[in-house]
């Protein structure tokens, strides 16, 4: 089978469309076929792209079946390259450092995935590092340096951004080198730099033009029926837009990542994706490509009133807006050949 080495762009004035369709335990590299067909029957359109996590605290491997189902359901797989001890860092990850990932302690298993991964021979989206300018991962810049400039390489650079620049780089290389042309690289940031510092500004992150493909970000409303923080997607989606448009004016962006929950007294979610699905126009965001909702349920302290679920078939009004602005939007693609 020959290696597709792109991922073509949809038509001028249309985006594709994709998803994290969630899973059972709340780790995200448990998805299933059956979860992805529900929301495609609720939503009535198929996915470009499946979203979901590659846990190397479970796995070092590449995950092969799980990408495979999922190109099977007519739709290419888009992995989040999770190399992290578990799913809460809290400030202790001992083993996938930045570092140690720069001095090359997983290279042999960096070159046995992508061998893996252009052996899978059609269309991936990979990202490592996600939403690296918040405080949620171990691959933050706030745990490996942070704004200090005199441990790591350049001294006119924060390390800690220099050195997740450099791993990523490493990671890319390494693909390269095994010739796994199939990989389209996203660089993925969150919509807010937390902490809100200089040195800890997404542009400080990114890895150049060279490295990557596409740029990702990250927009939510609420994470929790309990949530006191209503985020508004399209003022933070304008403003860190434009911000990628002055750091890669070239490269295809998408929103990675979107939702919020259901039943926060601040909003309405079924509004909340109605405001925000009908401001992604390629008219208003030139280089916007796509999009992909997060259609998640987890629970946040053993009170289920306040369990977060942001899954279409849990609120009809919700469903009732994807049929309507995807489902039913000639504009808004859904699955192509892999």
């Amino acid at each position: 089978m020959p290696i597709e080495t792109f991922i073509p762009l949809p038509p001028e004035g249309q985006l594709y469309h994709g998803v994290f369709p969630g899973g059972r335990t709340g780790e995200e590299d448990d998805i299933t076929a059956e979860e992805l067909r529900t929301y495609e029957r609720i939503v009535g359109k198929t996915a470009v792209w499946v979203y979901f996590s590659n846990n190397w605290f479970r796995d070092r491997g590449f995950p092969t079946q799980t990408a495979e189902w999922i190109r099977d359901a007519g739709s290419i797989p888009y992995i989040r390259l999770m190399l992290r001890s578990g799913l809460k860092h809290s400030r202790s990850e001992k083993v996938f450092t930045l570092q140690n990932i720069i001095e090359g302690q997983f290279d042999q298993d960096l070159h046995d995935w992508c061998v893996s991964a252009r052996n899978f021979g059609t269309h991936l989206i990979v990202e490592y590092g996600t939403e690296v300018n918040s405080d949620s991962f171990a691959w933050s810049g706030i745990l490996n340096g942070a704004g200090r400039t005199n441990g790591y390489g350049d001294p006119l650079q924060p390390d800690g951004p220099e050195r997740f620049k450099d791993a990523y780089r490493r990671i890319i290389s390494i693909c390269r080198e095994e010739k796994a042309e199939n990989i389209t690289w996203v660089f993925h940031a969150d919509g807010e730099d937390h902490p809100n510092e200089p040195w800890n500004r997404m542009e400080n992150y990114y890895p150049g033009d060279e490295w990557i493909d596409w740029i990702g970000v990250s927009i939510y409303g609420a994470y929790s029926p309990e949530y006191r923080y209503w985020n508004i997607f399209e003022p933070n989606m304008d403003a860190i837009y434009s911000r990628i448009e002055a750091l890669a004016p070239d490269k295809p962006v998408i929103v990675a990542e979107f939702g919020t929950a259901k039943n926060n007294p601040l909003g309405d979610q079924a509004q909340w994706a109605r405001d925000a699905i009908t401001s992604l126009s390629p008219s208003h965001y030139p280089n916007l490509i796509g999009f992909s909702w997060w259609n998640e349920w987890w629970q946040n302290d053993g009170n289920w009133v306040n369990d977060t679920t942001m899954r279409v078939q849990d609120n009809p009004g919700l469903a009732a807006v994807f049929q309507e602005l995807v489902g039913e939007n000639p504009n808004v693609l859904g699955g192509i050949s892999p």
